[in-house]
């Protein structure tokens, strides 16, 4: 029997068509960033950074460009600058080694100080909109928190043996590990760790995570967080967390406040009382979901704050950074990475990750211009339909990004998600009732629940 060859899809040659430059999407992306890298001159030049070619705001446009236009690799990039220019560069004679040389060596953490500059004007945007609803839940538990936040780790793939600078690296090896907080409320990213070794467990971003989260933050940890000693520090810092129960997991009920046949709702007494695992009194939510029962863990011990119901809708909505490693993963190509060189893969990272928060930006403005949710609104769509919108704008008969994808004309763009389900209220009460039909709750298979619209 012959087998076939696996082939690793995100690995596969990417085609060489890049997309044409937009006046429209370059003029905003220059009024977003101009400003942000003027506010490095003065970092920049404490680097010693005298290039006065490829300077900060060239690396840029080149990187943006890359993403944006979906432009194949270096060598094609070149060919643009060389004859077109990009953004708001004009067309400069560059070589192909000069600018391959600097991906390698230009200072990741400038890109990294310009995506910090930004995440506050993204904060403020999204405050200004008020149009499109908030998710009942969300809504509820922003009356108890200022921030929900999700916090998340990810394993970056496989370094490509085809570059120079990876002759010697074993096949196979992994680029590192993200450690990742998204703002449940905004989608934005909140703070972004990169690892070295792509096998360290989550556990290892917790210090990090006390550092960065605030009291009167409400955390959704998955499972890689199961870590007692870690939930104790958290409480003490007055910061609330949801989290799935272990299978098998050993605790002693102290108090029952909800039993019913859908809802089980316990403080119970958890850990072996050891430096490692210290007993912790939490509460344990279980929701039943057609034949088996969603079980969840809280330090919110008090219903009244977070009610069943909402403790599992917002545990579902967790999903979220799942959606967001995916999209700069497989959408904006962080499963591609350009280089094998450290440096080089955190220029890739924050790059695509600025981006990233670039679309969120503009899928909320066009949730505020529609009046919908903005988790209806697909990134991947508006990211697709930037082709459209420039030949719509060739054609002068569109001019605002966000007007366009939000046209009756165009929506067939796909820019608004399909319900799946239909929409149900959402139960918000501290202790839920025997009187519920057993449709106005409900889970399904994409990790979300029958409430989310």
């Amino acid at each position: 029997m012959i087998r076939k060859k696996r082939i690793n899809r995100d690995h596969a040659k990417k085609k060489n068509s890049p997309q044409i430059e937009n006046e429209a999407i370059a003029n905003h992306l220059e009024d977003l960033l101009i400003p942000a890298m003027a506010a490095q001159k003065t970092f920049y030049r404490q680097l010693n950074l005298r290039d006065r070619i490829l300077t900060l705001p060239l690396m840029m446009a080149a990187i943006l460009s890359l993403l944006w236009r979906n432009v194949a690799g270096v060598t094609e990039l070149t060919r643009l600058l060389n004859r077109e220019g990009f953004l708001w560069c004009e067309p400069q004679e560059i070589s192909q080694q000069a600018l391959s040389v600097r991906f390698l060596t230009f200072p990741a953490i400038l890109f990294e100080k310009v995506f910090k500059e930004l995440l506050p004007h993204f904060r403020r945007e999204w405050l200004i909109r008020k149009s499109r609803p908030l998710p009942e839940s969300v809504q509820f538990a922003l009356k108890n928190f200022e921030n929900i936040w999700i916090a998340d780790g990810s394993t970056l793939e496989a370094l490509f043996k085809k570059l120079q600078s990876l002759s010697e690296v074993p096949i196979g090896q992994l680029a590192g590990k993200l450690g990742v907080i998204i703002d449940l409320v905004t989608h934005l990213p909140e703070e972004i760790w990169f690892g070295e070794n792509p096998k360290q467990a989550d556990t290892n971003w917790e210090e990090d995570l006390l550092k960065t989260v605030k009291p009167k933050t409400l955390l959704l940890l998955d499972r890689g967080f199961y870590h007692f000693a870690f939930w104790s520090k958290l409480i003490a810092q007055e910061i609330g967390f949801i989290t799935r129960i272990k299978k098998g997991a050993s605790y002693q009920i102290e108090r029952v406040l909800t039993n019913t046949y859908d809802v089980k709702d316990q403080i119970i007494k958890i850990g072996a009382g050891t430096k490692q695992t210290p007993a912790l009194t939490i509460r344990l939510v279980q929701i039943r979901s057609q034949n088996s029962w969603r079980s969840y863990l809280t330090s919110v011990q008090e219903p009244e704050i977070l009610p069943p119901y909402v403790v599992a809708d917002l545990y579902q909505r967790r999903w979220r950074i799942e959606e967001a490693f995916c999209t700069v993963k497989r959408l904006l190509n962080l499963s591609y990475l350009w280089t094998g060189s450290l440096n080089g893969i955190k220029l890739q990272i924050w790059a695509t990750w600025l981006f990233y928060a670039v679309l969120v930006d503009l899928g909320d403005a066009v949730a505020d211009e529609l009046g919908v949710p903005i988790e209806r609104v697909s990134l991947e769509m508006i990211y697709r339909g930037m082709y459209h919108f420039s030949v719509a704008y060739q054609k002068g008969i569109a001019s605002n990004l966000v007007n366009y994808f939000a046209a009756d004309e165009n929506q067939d763009l796909g820019i608004i998600k399909r319900r799946r389900k239909p929409h149900v209220r959402l139960i918000i009460s501290a202790f839920p009732g025997t009187q519920r039909s057993p449709e106005q709750f409900f889970f399904n298979n994409k990790g979300t629940n029958g409430v989310i619209f």
